[in-house]
Formats: C-alpha cells, structure tokens, sequence
C-alpha cells in the first residue's frame, strides 16, 4: 500500500483534471440513466394516449438527456486520458530522478532485461491505476447513490434490491476473484520479468552463443519463458472474462427480481403501472457502470503489484534524497587524497581495497599499475564517486566527496573507462557529449589527435559503437575527453587496444593537454612510466609501493620484477 500511495500522491498534481473527470463523468452516469428512465416512461406513456404538450416535454428531454450522455462521456474519456498520460509522466521523471543517483552500482543488483521489464512494463501498467481503480468505483458510487434516492421516490423496496445488487456487483464479486488474483498477478508479473531477462541475454549475447553453438539451447529456454508466460496470460484472461460474465449474472438477476417486485407492486396497487418500464429501464442502465468493477481487483492487484516491483528498486537509496544539499567542489586544479579507503561490492565478501591512503598534489601526473583485479579501476570509480567508500575518506581540494555533490565533480573530469558507451548515430553526436557549443573544427581537430582523422563527422555509429574496432572506440573516446577541458583527467586502460606507436602518440598528446592538470592513468602497461611523478602499484586490494620511477626501480621490488618481466617479454 506504501507503493501506491507513492504513485497517489504523484497522481495529486493532476487534481484539476481528475476532479474534471469524475465530474463529467457522474455527469454521464446520471444522464444515462435518467435517459434510459424517460424512455422508459415515454414508452409506457405513449400507450395511454396523453396530451401532445406531454409527450413533446418527454421526447425533448430523453433527446436532451442523449446529448447529455455524449458530451460528457467524451469529456469524460478527454480528462480522465489526458490525467493519466501527464500522471504516467510524472512517475517516469520521478522515477528517474531516484534511480540515476543508483547507477551503476544497481546493476549488481538487477539484471538489465529485469530492469527494462521494471521501467517500462510496470510504469505502463500503472496507467490503469487512475483509469481503472482511482476514480471509478468513486463515479459508481455517486451514480448508484443518486439513483436509489430517485428510485426510492416511488418505491423504496426496489431501491433496496437495487443497493443489494451495488453491494454483490460492487463489493462481494470483485471480493471473491481479488483473493484468486493475487496468485495469478504475481505470476504473470515475475514470468514478463524472466521473459525480458531472457530476450536480453539472447540479444547481448547472440554471438558468442552462435559461435559456440549454443542457439538452440538458448532458444528453447527462451520459449520455455515465453510459454509460461502466455500460459499465465491466459489464466488471467480466463479470471478476468468469469469475474465480468458473473458481475453481469448478478446484474441481470437484480433486473428480473425488480421487473418481479414491480409487477407486484403494480398488481396490489402500490405502483403505477406507467413506472414499471422506468424501474426496469434504471436497473438495466445502473449496473452498466457496475459491471467494470469485475475488473477492478485485477487491476488492483496489477498495478499494487507493479508499484512494489517499480519502488523496490529505489527505496533503499538513501543518498539521493541529500544530493541537492551537498556543496559543490571549485572548478580548479584538483588535489586528490584517499585517506584509509576501504571498498567492498555489495554482496561480496572479500574487500576490493583495503586501507588505501595516498596523496596526489595538484597538477601532478600519477600512474596505477598492478595485476588484474587489483582494484586499479575501482580506486578511479570511488574518486568518481560511483560507490562510496565503506570506511575512510576521499577529498578532492580537501573537500570530502562525502559532502560532495556528483554533478560538481564529473563537471571537472575528464574521463575514460575500459568500457565507454556509445550511442546510436554519428561521429559528431558522440563527440558533442563533451559539449553542445562544440565547433566542427574543435571535433574535427580531437579526431586528428588520436588518429581518427580518416573518419568524418557524419559517419555512422551503430548501437554500442558495433560497428568500430576496439582500439577505434578507445580513440573515440580519448577525443571526447579531450574536448571535455576538465582539470582531472582519470583514464583506466585508454590504450589498451591500440598499437604500441599509436599508443605512443596519444599518451604524448593527453600528457600535453593535461599539463598544468592533474591526472591519473590506470594501466598494465609499464611503457612510458619514467614520464609520470608518482605510481602507485597495487596488488590484491593493497597499495604495496608508491614512488617514482626512478624511486621503484632502485628499490628493486615489485614494481622493478613487473618491469623486467616486461622487457624480456617484449
């Protein structure tokens, strides 16, 4: 319930257009009925032969009445979509706005196609949550309320029946299928979950699974999901068609049981006869509200269902909530200092760090060398601010990121990762992430810096850069940290898929650009480490020598074996 009235609260700040709706739209409901009721008497009316004035009275207003009914009805649909569309909106950006504060450490937690399932299928199936379950069983109410005052002007045992009739269609149906629905909702909902999983990993990994020629595997696991997840459909297409077909079973009985009374009060004289129509009429018409309620625990349910999926993403983030109350850091030449850091991934139990304490003083260019899994990189997203430290303290200019907005320091860094995204379009949309008031010949100039220049600006890029080499989306990137201008360049493995002269060439540039900047350079690499004023060697989560060049290599440790083994191998 906590969930939905998240989405509630959210939906509020529609109030005009959602009190519009459920006006036009009791509106509607009484004017149906009220039609139906005149046509009814007119028919009755008609056969005993009144007065033409009479008759001219009651045909404009069952024809006033149709009018009614259709204007407002179409008001009603008008507001009520338009309501749900800007409420849908809403809890996008809300949503958003919680979960961007989560990246990337959310996924180690959900898997991505579970996620797209989340962000798209249920945000979606909310849009039933005001359409469907808000506003109305409110305009039912309403509807039903008015009509058993009017109905009890002239009898008040067949207002009765009609108020056991709202009482079976509106609250003890509905009751009875909601307790079936639980089940089947959350079937439904975990087996769309798997299904996208699913489709997703074939899709990411269609070429490794065709070169390994596991297709058909993956396939039929694929409809396996896709199966029981039709299967599950299908139930609950099966709960939902019973549950209205039994609304409307009641409906019909309530109808025959007042055409019953009325014929029995007409034959002992409790009754004018010319109502006897017009009773029949309102219970045929009343209940065309009612029967939506069939379907009103299976929307319930969904979208219950679909808030708790959504919010259960986002209700742990405890950071987001303070961001905009965090201090910015100056736009300068950085220092960088990590003082007793220690960094654990979530749900792992072996530190990634351990102890880490440095100090980089501005302007000063520091390598971090060390084996595979070392925690190089990881040192680079905590500075980032990615994750946050588990113990110890990490500042840049002496300002703790702890009290440190993320907008503030990515505005300031220059950053490329062992994995850069790339979107779907051109050199030059790619390039302009580093800034939209880019020229042509800025891009143009970046691209001839890393050896790029055989590429134009209009070129294609496919989705994820598939259509580049991997030393190709390395340079790419390197040109868009370049174009960046930031005063803290943190590069992890920039030239790890270039050759050795173009690598060369690059580090010569990035070194001439970031002169007066301070920047850190994760590598394996040991080439070119003489022109750097600190490195760092890191080894099973520990900092195990810090110096220069000149310093580690008469020191004759690790860092000196990890270069001699290099040069006998090259």
């Amino acid at each position: 319930m906590k969930d939905l009235a998240i989405v509630t609260k959210l939906m509020m700040f529609e109030k005009r257009d959602i009190f519009l709706s459920i006006l036009v739209g009791f509106i509607a409901g009484i004017a149906g009925v009220g039609l139906f009721a005149a046509s009814g008497y007119l028919i009755s009316k008609a056969a005993l032969a009144p007065p033409l004035y009479a008759l001219i009275v009651l045909t404009s207003t069952v024809k006033l009445l149709g009018f009614t009914r259709a204007l407002t009805r179409y008001a009603e649909r008008y507001f009520s979509h338009r309501a749900t569309f800007t409420i849908l909106s809403n809890l996008r950006v809300s949503f958003f706005e919680k979960i961007e504060p989560l990246a990337p450490g959310i996924f180690q937690k959900y898997r991505s196609g579970d996620l797209l399932a989340r962000i798209v299928g249920d945000i979606e199936s909310l849009q039933n949550f005001f359409l469907r379950v808000f506003y109305p069983p409110i305009v039912l109410v309403l509807v039903f309320l008015s009509t058993l005052f009017f109905t009890a002007f002239f009898t008040i045992y067949a207002a009765f029946v009609l108020f056991l009739g709202l009482v079976m269609t509106g609250f003890v149906v509905p009751a009875i299928f909601a307790i079936k629905q639980r089940r089947i909702d959350q079937d439904v909902r975990e087996n769309r979950a798997v299904l996208s999983t699913d489709v997703t990993e074939y899709l990411y990994g269609f070429r490794d699974l065709k070169v390994y020629q596991q297709l058909e595997s993956r396939e039929e696991q694929l409809l396996q999901s896709s199966g029981q997840y039709i299967k599950e459909q299908e139930v609950e297409g099966i709960s939902k068609l019973f549950s209205q077909s039994l609304n409307t079973l009641v409906s019909h009985i309530i109808t025959a049981i007042v055409l019953g009374l009325g014929v029995y009060l007409v034959a002992n004289g409790s009754l004018e006869g010319v109502l006897l129509a017009m009773l029949v009429m309102i219970s045929i018409t009343v209940f065309e509200d009612a029967s939506p309620m069939a379907a009103f625990p299976i929307y319930y349910h969904d979208n219950q269902r679909a808030a708790r999926r959504l919010f259960q993403v986002v209700k742990e983030d405890k950071t987001s909530a303070n961001e905009r109350n965090l201090s910015s850091i100056p736009d300068e030449v950085p220092s960088v200092s990590m003082d007793s850091v220690t960094f654990t991934f979530e749900d792992e139990w072996r530190p990634t760090l351990k102890d880490i304490s440095f100090e980089l003083e501005k302007g000063s260019k520091t390598a971090i060398v060390g084996p595979s899994g070392s925690g190089k990189s990881t040192i680079l997203q905590l500075i980032l601010k990615l994750f946050d430290p588990v113990q110890g303290d990490i500042q840049l200019n002496n300002l703790s990121l702890a009290s440190s907005s993320k907008e503030s320091i990515w505005s300031m860094v220059n950053v490329v990762l062992q994995e850069n995204h790339f979107f779907f379009g051109t050199i030059k949309e790619n390039l302009l992430l580093a800034g939209d008031d880019l020229t042509d010949e800025q891009l143009t100039e970046a691209l001839q810096q890393v050896n790029l220049d055989r590429f134009s600006l209009s070129d294609n890029v496919l989705e994820k850069g598939a259509n580049l080499s991997g030393g190709e989306k390395q340079r790419l990137a390197i040109a868009r940290a370049l174009l960046k201008k930031g005063k803290l360049w943190l590069l992890d493995e920039p030239t790890s898929s270039v050759d050795a002269l173009t690598e060369k060439s690059i580090h010569e540039c990035i070194l001439r650009q970031a002169e007066k900047d301070t920047l850190i350079l994760v590598s394996h690499r040991l080439a070119g480490m003489e022109k750097m004023d600190h490195i760092l060697v890191m080894d099973q989560g520990e900092i195990v020598e810090f110096g220069s060049y000149e310093e580690l290599m008469d020191k004759k440790g690790y860092f000196y074996e990890m270069k001699e083994i290099e040069r006998n191998l090259l």
